[in-house]
């Protein structure tokens, strides 16, 4: 959800190829819109009697002879412009392809957000299951239902039917739409959704602060509103050239509210800060056990390089599985940041070249036909479970389950001397009759051996940078950045298997199962999964942090023993990625991941408010022996 949005309707303007080609591409679209659509501007009125500012965009020529569904998309982050006679470049829809397949499209500012009425919560927590049209509690699925109820009744001209998207924190609406959902609305698409901001989702992973991303966000994001306003101006200037130094130079996280910067104006920004643990306010933010009774048809959209919600794509997916069986729901993964998916085109990221346009491949083959079949009875929609793309081959495979059925789990080794292996590290009894069953586990002799740790340095003085070179915004292409640059720092261990003799796919969540230590009583551990080229390119295919102190539990921090060899376990999102005959597997391991992640102080105290003082040097051990083996988890497809 990071980052300003256009409206939805807008998405398609932010990539196109060249300035004459985007200005002549928008003189086309806004004749077409003018044409085509009415525009209506509603305060919609909810249960409790707070009215929300809704666009209503009706074909010209929608009527009971030719009735048109619903597509609706409620977005924090405007549904201008406002006013009748007001309309926008792009749209109504968000793709051109269902622009010009024409439905009733409305765009809906969310309750306390622009011109919408009411108090806007963070990610408003769903009630309990079981309630009714008639309460007058409200939450996101009761809002949705009221303004459905309200449309029925009083836009002519529709065949009863209701569509929703919406990407990143609208994704997040469309999955709150699902519980408890009106009749009428027949097919839901969230897109990269907001899921669990404490465990994976934009604010938090794993417990450990995305820094950069938030500070920026919640700077204009979570500026004061007392009335509705067209527009928001952010709280201060903030456009560094050098993030890095920037917030190194700003010190302890409690800093941010200095007069220059929050000074306590920022009330999101200080219950992301105020509460450090996985408590009652993140609990009840996490929409996925509130997605039960699913009835709408949903497809679930995401891109495997989204800096922001990754996550929540996989983890929505997983949760309607889980927990509606028999319901209609499907899965698309692409090569894709976030929403890049609805650019004019998408065959190129970075130094990937991917051969084809993947954003229009995806629009034309099944996001218009899911909405097309659903809401109009038009054609056909019958795709695999999961349509997944293969970063390691540029193809697309499609799959009856998500994780393939198919994966085995493979152990590769975390080995002395930096050699990374898929067999048991020497002297491992325990290991190997823990794993006897598994028949891809090549057994080294036991061997009388002692095996030190390996160790590096982590000073919270000098932060891993998250990305090569001097940059004042987050950089997009991290994800799949060149690690080389990480690799020649002291304070990260650098892993390598030899040449692949085979292709090796992995197909699902990753778990990285370390024993590890600190002189310290808290540490953060990043793990990078990475495709190493022949020619030593070393291209991040998957990483992901962990605050340690949260290695049993979410809710119950724990101290680190200084010194003593811990299990630290947790899972890094989903991949789909051969890595290729003639490549290696590589694996980075570290302590600070920065700006992108706020600095772990390395002592066991509450890292909002900690002084610069608590901030020390610690060293970190990776273990490799017989008692202590560290080694990531994978699924394998044979």
């Amino acid at each position: 959800m990071l980052r300003p949005f256009l409206p939805l309707a807008l998405l398609a303007a932010l990539c196109a190829s060249a300035p004459a080609a985007r200005a002549q591409s928008r003189a086309q679209d806004s004749t077409f819109l003018r044409q085509n659509y009415t525009k209506l501007d509603r305060q919609i009125p909810m249960r409790d009697g707070v009215k929300l500012y809704t666009t209503i965009y009706v074909p010209k020529d929608a009527s009971a002879a030719t009735p048109y569904p619903f597509f609706m998309m409620r977005t924090p982050y405007s549904a201008g412009p406002y006013g009748e006679d007001k309309y926008p470049t792009r749209g109504p829809g968000p793709s051109r392809e269902l622009s010009r397949e024409k439905y009733i499209f409305v765009h809906q500012d969310v309750r306390g957000r622009y011109m919408s009425e009411g108090q806007f919560e963070e990610v408003t927590p769903a009630l309990p299951a079981g309630k009714t049209a008639a309460t007058a509690q409200h939450d996101e699925s009761t809002d949705t239902y009221d303004t459905i109820e309200w449309l029925l009744k009083n836009v002519p001209g529709h065949n009863g039917r209701v569509g929703m998207s919406g990407i990143s924190y609208p994704g997040f609406y469309a999955s709150a739409a699902l519980p408890n959902a009106h009749p009428a609305l027949k097919a839901v698409s969230p897109q990269a959704p907001v899921t669990d901001e404490f465990i994976g989702d934009d604010v938090r992973h794993k417990g450990a602060f995305f820094l950069l991303d938030n500070f920026d966000f919640t700077n204009y994001f979570d500026v004061p509103r007392p009335k509705p306003v067209a527009e928001y101006q952010p709280l201060f200037k903030f456009e560094p050239k050098d993030a890095y130094k920037f917030f190194l130079d700003l010190g302890p996280l409690k800093n941010a509210n200095g007069p220059k910067y929050f000074n306590n104006r920022a009330r999101i920004w200080n219950e992301y800060l105020q509460h450090e643990t996985y408590d009652a306010y993140w609990q009840s933010r996490n929409i996925r056990p509130a997605l039960t009774g699913v009835k709408p048809a949903v497809l679930v959209v995401g891109g495997w390089f989204d800096a922001e919600d990754l996550f929540g794509a996989l983890n929505t997916y997983k949760a309607i599985e889980k927990q509606n069986p028999g319901a209609t729901n499907r899965l698309v993964m692409g090569p894709w940041t976030h929403g890049a998916w609805g650019r004019p085109d998408w065959s190129t990221f970075g130094p990937l070249t991917f051969g084809s346009n993947t954003a229009e491949t995806y629009r034309q083959t099944l996001e218009t036909p899911f909405f097309n079949f659903y809401l109009k009875d038009k054609g056909s929609f019958n795709p695999a479970e999961a349509t997944v793309f293969n970063t390691g081959t540029n193809e697309w495979k499609t799959y009856a389950a998500w994780p393939p059925a198919a994966t085995q789990t493979r152990s590769i080794f975390l080995q002395e001397n930096g050699h990374l292996a898929i067999t048991g590290p020497e002297n491992e009894v325990s290991m190997q009759l823990k794993e006897s069953h598994n028949p891809h586990i090549t057994r080294l002799p036991v061997v009388n051996k002692i095996i030190p740790p390996t160790q590096y340095l982590s000073d919270p003085a000098n932060p891993v940078p998250y990305t090569a070179g001097v940059r004042g915004s987050r950089n997009n292409e991290y994800m799949i950045e060149d690690q080389r640059f990480a690799a020649k720092r002291p304070d990260v261990l650098s892993f390598r298997t030899e040449t692949l003799a085979n292709d090796l796919t992995v197909a699902g969540p990753i778990t990285a199962d370390l024993w590890v230590s600190t002189s310290g009583t808290d540490a953060d551990f990043i793990v990078k999964v990475i495709d190493e080229l022949p020619d030593g390119t070393q291209r991040l295919v998957r990483a992901e942090v962990m605050r340690g102190r949260f290695r049993n539990s979410f809710s119950k921090p724990e101290a680190f023993r200084p010194n003593v060899p811990t299990p630290v376990k947790y899972e890094l999102p989903d991949v789909l990625h051969t890595f290729q005959k003639g490549h290696r597997l590589a694996v980075q391991v570290q302590s600070s991941w920065f700006p992108l992640v706020d600095r772990n102080p390395q002592t066991f105290v509450s890292i909002a408010t900690a002084e610069a003082k608590d901030f020390q040097k610690a060293t970190i051990r990776i273990y490799h022996d017989a008692a202590h083996p560290s080694a990531l988890r994978v699924p394998v497809l044979p």
